[in-house]
């Protein structure tokens, strides 16, 4: 990824750190951190696909996968490495690269986050920020991260050719 610009946080990416923020520091005050507490965040985060509102566990997931596909192809078209891995792999690049996915998942985190908070109120009666927070994460930011990786290596192949030829053509030009 050392080719891609770096990038600075969009006004959205930056509500959405704020939002995360004022939500895990809400969870802890309003709920505290205890063993019930815990067993009641699994307990409500597995019930959730069979309740009311389950649209959103196939919406955000889709938003997140037509944003990475784009994403993908464009790090192959670069001739990047892949996303996650130099995530992983490259603690120089990590801070640049959680901006870029930030960025372009911080309209489906939010979007995340409000359609929580209407379940939460209109089925279990109250709210649990963190739980908020963590399903909107793993519905729009975890699907990112493995589908534009699978993109990536698709995208890649193709380009290179059957046998690199495309990784040949592109050094001699």
């Amino acid at each position: 990824m050392s080719n891609a610009t770096p990038q600075e946080l969009g006004v959205l990416a930056k509500l959405v750190l704020v939002l995360a923020t004022v939500l895990i520091v809400a969870g802890v005050v309003w709920h505290g951190v205890t063993a019930e507490t815990l067993r009641g965040f699994w307990r409500d985060l597995i019930e959730r696909p069979d309740a009311p509102m389950r649209f959103r566990f196939v919406l955000q997931p889709l938003m997140a996968a037509l944003i990475a596909i784009h994403d993908g192809r464009e790090d192959a078209r670069a001739g990047r490495s892949p996303y996650f891995m130099t995530m992983l792999r490259n603690p120089r690049e990590r801070v640049g690269l959680l901006r870029e996915g930030l960025n372009a998942t911080a309209r489906i985190i939010l979007l995340g986050l409000v359609m929580d908070v209407i379940y939460q109120l209109i089925v279990l009666k109250t709210f649990f920020p963190n739980q908020a927070l963590v399903i909107a994460l793993l519905l729009a930011f975890v699907p990112y991260l493995i589908i534009r990786g699978l993109v990536f290596r698709v995208a890649r192949s193709r380009i290179r050719g059957p046998r690199g030829e495309g990784a040949d053509m592109n050094r001699q030009q």
